[in-house]
């Protein structure tokens, strides 16, 4: 390790919203950095495709710039890499090459880290130097440290949260102007919460990967990605929001983790959460965890969930941390995944948990609906709690809402297989959890 340091050196690899807010806050809060850390915090390159004809914060004209990140992994003056690239392509390599040439690693990449997260930390931890990737979950959250450091004592049981930014942001404005999905997601684009592409975010798989890395965190365990039961919020219309209402609740894209003696179950969908639960109050671009342990009861933890200066912030705290183990000459004095070891994942098989569920029906209206799917139900085990049919013109295009009783995730998906196959639904039923422990 590297104790003698008289100045910290970091190398940003990708210069996005994100490396920009990195690049802002280290030149623009280099002063207190340095009373925190001990020794000066410079930045001595910058690499970027487009490093040349981007426009830098104030104060980056004098840093070294190239295009290529080999230049910035190699050069013996860089003592930290942070890798702000995102994808699983170079991202995976600018990593795997810092850490061979020596250099502490900090990282932003969800995607990559819930792949690859924990042969990395195993590469970091045989090269000698420090990991970290607080900035790929819930951007100004510090809930890796949370989880890792300040409850480490206590024994997690469940932990729910709102972990993409731009499905509340669409949720939330389709709540409280009546809009639909597709209107809302085009505003979304308009002011940069969406991509172009927003199939990450819309259908669930951003919040996927941040699941899985919390997951091993919390419970210890390594979970492929791809085992995670995921839906999107692409078919949650207007009128969803209407029943929800009526039903005094609200609708999240709900990230879940529930341990049992049976296993760990883990989901990423659309709920349905009391208008007095503490995540219904989560509102647009925003992030929030709850966090249930069995001896310190429930914690809450909210903030920006992206944004360059917020997670900015966290990509610098990070660099602060990697700055004092190889100081101190320990790496990885706290292993990044708050466990030593990480054991396999054991998945709670589906009749471990039950709750209530929100069905949704669009349909032809005729007489014996109602009486055709309580037979199904029944057939499956599962009782009524209500029915909610709000006023509507169009019978050839009918919505209406049956809530029921404490279900297993099987029971309902079976029920729900059975219903897709009337002839008269004009498309299969949406299917929402509700949750009143959150």
């Amino acid at each position: 390790m590297i104790a003698d340091m008289d100045s910290l050196k970091v190398g940003l690899v990708g210069l996005g919203n994100v490396g920009c807010g990195t690049l802002q806050i280290l030149i623009e809060n280099k002063e207190q950095l340095a009373h925190k850390l001990g020794i000066p915090v410079e930045v001595a390159m910058l690499c970027s495709r487009s490093v040349h004809s981007r426009k830098l914060p104030a104060g980056a004209e004098s840093i070294a710039k190239t295009t290529d990140w080999r230049d910035v992994v190699s050069n013996p003056e860089v003592d930290v890499v942070a890798e702000l690239v995102g994808g699983t392509g170079a991202a995976s390599d600018v990593i795997e090459a810092a850490l061979a040439n020596g250099k502490a690693v900090v990282t932003a990449n969800k995607e990559l880290m819930a792949k690859r997260g924990v042969e990395l930390w195993q590469k970091a931890s045989e090269a000698g130097r420090p990991l970290a990737m607080e900035a790929s979950v819930a951007g100004g959250i510090p809930i890796h440290t949370v989880l890792r450091e300040g409850i480490v004592g206590d024994r997690i049981e469940a932990m729910a949260g709102i972990l993409n930014g731009t499905c509340n942001f669409i949720l939330t404005e389709m709540e409280k102007a009546g809009r639909g999905f597709d209107e809302v997601l085009a505003e979304a684009q308009k002011l940069g919460y969406a991509e172009a592409d927003p199939s990450a975010d819309v259908d669930g798989y951003d919040a996927r990967s941040k699941l899985a890395i919390l997951a091993a965190l919390a419970f210890g365990c390594r979970v492929p990605v791809e085992d995670i039961y995921v839906e999107g919020i692409r078919r949650v219309s207007d009128v969803d929001f209407s029943y929800a209402a009526q039903l005094r609740h609200t609708i999240r894209l709900l990230c879940v983790a529930r341990l049992s003696s049976e296993g760990l179950a883990l989901s990423v969908r659309p709920t349905l959460l009391p208008k007095s639960a503490i995540l219904a109050s989560v509102s647009g671009s925003y992030n929030a965890i709850w966090v249930k342990g069995a001896y310190g009861s429930d914690s809450f933890y909210y903030g920006r969930g992206a944004g360059p200066l917020p997670t900015g912030v966290a990509v610098v705290s990070d660099i602060i941390h990697a700055g004092r183990e190889l100081l101190s000459c320990r790496q990885n004095r706290v292993s990044p995944y708050s466990f030593r070891q990480l054991s396999a994942y054991r998945p709670a098989p589906p009749e471990s948990f039950k709750q209530p569920y929100y069905l949704r029906f669009r349909v032809e209206n005729r007489f014996g609906i109602i009486a055709d799917l309580a037979t199904i139900l029944r057939d499956h085990g599962i009782g009524i709690d209500a029915v909610g049919q709000l006023p509507i013109s169009n019978w050839r295009d009918l919505p209406f809402v049956i809530t029921v009783e404490a279900a297993t995730h099987g029971q309902v998906q079976g029920a729900v297989e059975t219903m897709s196959r009337l002839e008269y639904l004009i498309e299969p039923p949406l299917v929402m959890p509700m949750l009143a422990e959150f």
